[in-house]
């Protein structure tokens, strides 16, 4: 190896023994000279022990391999330091040394091997392991020999260098030195553990070094290190309860050496039931069904192509779990052993389930006419835990024997059915369930008088009744609702408020133990009120005009008010009856006015009567009517 030379120890004092070595190499025994090989053919010399007395020159002479003396000498004082060269060929030259003192006597005479071999050997073959490495796997590093010829200086050894694809170099330059050589045992020393390395590809550069330090061209080998399990994922698992086999699929993926399959050795994923024998697949896929009621524990792992498995084997952690919980199992459905006697329209029903449970959202109750195949009509139904829980309207239903079907699920979604009681026999009920009664009214005017009673007598005492107004269209508002309660005797009155035509009903809405009932239907017409007046008793044939005005009464009429409402000016005379000479429109508030001029001699000294009539119109809550007639006499 080439390296700077330590001038201090190059100026000590000549010797009788001459030895030479390599520049900045320590003294080295003459047995040592035959391994100093390097690669620049510039030799410095030193003396390997003290000179005589008396030496005042030194000589050297080169002679190649065979002995032959060459034109190559030089001649150097005692106390310089001796450099010499050799031609640019490899091979091994002898360098003949001596002494002389002042006279020209040969005081010492020796030779000296000079091994000069530039030339860099053949690369390596580094081979890595074919496979990818756990993280646990020390990388063992084989290298294959350079290929022929062998540099005349012989392999020292072999320079390592190791990185992430970003291509180092094993020396610093085209000779390595002995510390960038890692491995110096010569060409059979070519094999070493880099130990673990962490995860991913690494890139080991390598080149062969001769024995004079040069270095092969790099040639690389690639160790890939995969220290992660592979993710596995368990598809079909159910978010609850199963009624049925559930087949799962293991998925299984892996980023660096991969899950493809690669034969039995090779990548597999891994399914196993309630810790039985696992179900395997080559690759990154198994699949399996799991059967059978009640919760089963279901573990799944793979393996990659790198060997990492979560299996639970030495070092290696547990594989993941899921559960699936199956339920074949349908529910017992069963009616409750008896009606409520204080709620007999009350249906409950009882699903029972020892697995997964009743649902807590799925269930009804239905009914139908007993000894029927009718459908079963279902009844609006709550679920409150175990319980299905429906109410029946028996009012809405004619007399009769009816039965009861209640479908119950549980958890898993198996369906039963039940139409027994808890203590057995069919669950069936005779309508009416609820005592019948009876409900009258009658309106007389603006008021209505009524009674409730059990039917076949018993007066029904602090009930409330429902007393309905539908006014006629055009009434604003279009409805309304009143509730009066029953005296001791069973009686309500309740006077209603003036105001548009309408039709009233009374209504008896039941109770859990009585019947619901519907009372006759009046109808009350109202008539509607007119204001009329005139601006004078008497008028003059041709003269000035006598003023009508007035105003119809809008209590209870919609946003429109009278707005357009004709208004029909009517006239009579002693002996004739009402005739009308004029129509007029009632403004939205009701108000009306016409301006009348007397233009004939015949009406002087007669009576006339005047009055307003209201025929009504569509959208009008009022029925026909005429105001108080106004007297005006002509002159």
């Amino acid at each position: 190896m080439k390296a700077t030379p330590d001038r201090s120890s190059l100026l000590r004092p000549l010797a009788l023994a001459l030895a030479l070595a390599l520049l900045g190499a320590a003294t080295v025994p003459r047995a040592a000279v035959a391994d100093g090989w390097q690669a620049d053919t510039t030799f410095f010399l030193y003396w390997q022990s003290s000179v005589p007395p008396g030496a005042a020159k030194s000589y050297f002479r080169l002679r190649d391999e065979e002995g032959n003396a060459t034109d190559r000498e030089w001649r150097w004082g005692v106390e310089l330091v001796p450099v010499v060269g050799v031609p640019p060929v490899p091979g091994v030259y002898e360098l003949e040394a001596w002494l002389e003192d002042a006279v020209g006597r040969e005081l010492q005479r020796e030779t000296a091997s000079l091994q000069f071999d530039d030339e860099p050997p053949a690369p390596p073959v580094p081979e890595a392991p074919q496979r990818w490495l756990v993280a646990t796997d020390p990388a063992l590093l084989r290298i294959g020999h350079p290929a022929e010829p062998i540099p005349l200086s012989g392999i020292r050894g072999y320079a390592i260098s190791v990185d992430r694809g970003k291509g180092s170099k094993p020396c610093a330059g085209p000779v390595c030195t002995a510390k960038e050589t890692d491995l110096a045992g010569g060409i059979g020393d070519d094999a070493i553990s880099l130990g673990t390395l962490p995860e991913g590809l690494h890139y080991v550069r390598v080149a062969a070094v001769s024995g004079s330090g040069v270095a092969s061209p790099v040639a690389t080998a690639v160790f890939k290190v995969d220290a992660t399990f592979p993710r596995v994922s368990l598809g079909g698992v159910p978010g609850g309860w199963s009624r049925g086999p559930v087949e799962l699929t293991a998925q299984a993926e892996d980023a660096l050496s991969g899950v493809a399959p690669a034969g039995p050795s090779g990548p597999f994923t891994a399914i196993a039931v309630d810790g039985g024998a696992p179900i395997t697949a080559a690759g990154d896929t198994a699949e399996s069904w799991v059967s059978g009621s009640g919760t089963h524990t279901v573990a799944f792992w793979a393996r990659d192509a790198a060997g990492n498995a979560a299996d639970g084997s030495a070092g290696a952690p547990a594989p993941e779990t899921a559960l699936v919980r199956i339920d074949e199992v349908p529910p017992e459905v069963e009616f409750a052993a008896a009606q409520d006697p204080s709620d007999p329209e009350r249906i409950e029903a009882v699903v029972a389930d020892p697995l997964s449970g009743p649902s807590r959202n799925r269930g009804s109750i239905g009914v139908r006419l007993a000894g029927t195949r009718a459908r079963y009509e279902p009844l609006p139904t709550q679920i409150d835990g175990g319980r299905l829980i429906a109410r029946w309207d028996s009012d809405s239903y004619p007399e009769g024997k009816y039965e009861f079907l209640a479908t119950g699920f549980d958890l898993a979604g198996n369906a039963a059915t039940g139409a027994d009681r808890a203590r057995g026999g069919r669950m069936v009920l005779v309508n009416p369930l609820k005592t019948p009664v009876t409900l009258t009214a009658k309106l007389s005017h603006l008021r209505l008088e009524g009674r409730l009673r059990r039917l076949g007598g018993g007066a029904l005492s602090g009930q409330e009744v429902e007393v309905t107004e539908s006014f006629a269209t055009g009434a604003a508002p279009e409805r309304r609702t009143t509730l009066v309660q029953t005296r001791p005797d069973g009686t309500f009155s309740l006077r209603l408020e003036p105001g548009p035509s309408r039709q009233v009903s009374v209504s008896f809405a039941g109770t859990r133990l009585l019947s619901r009932e519907t009372g006759p239907v009046a109808r009350f017409g109202s008539k509607t009120r007119i204001r009329f007046a005139a601006s004078a008793t008497s008028a003059a044939v041709g003269g000035r005009p006598v003023v009508f005005k007035g105003r119809v009464a809008t209590k209870g009429v919609a946003p429109r008010g009278a707005a357009g409402l004709p208004i029909e000016l009517q006239f009579r005379y002693p002996g004739a009856p009402w005739s009308e000479f004029r129509t007029v429109e009632a403004d939205a508030r009701g108000r009306f006015r016409y301006a009348y001029r007397f233009s004939d001699d015949d009406s002087r000294g007669v009576r006339f009567r005047f009055r307003a009539y209201v025929k009504g119109r569509e959208g009008w809550p009022y029925e026909p009517s005429a105001s108080r007639p106004v007297i005006v006499t002509g002159r």
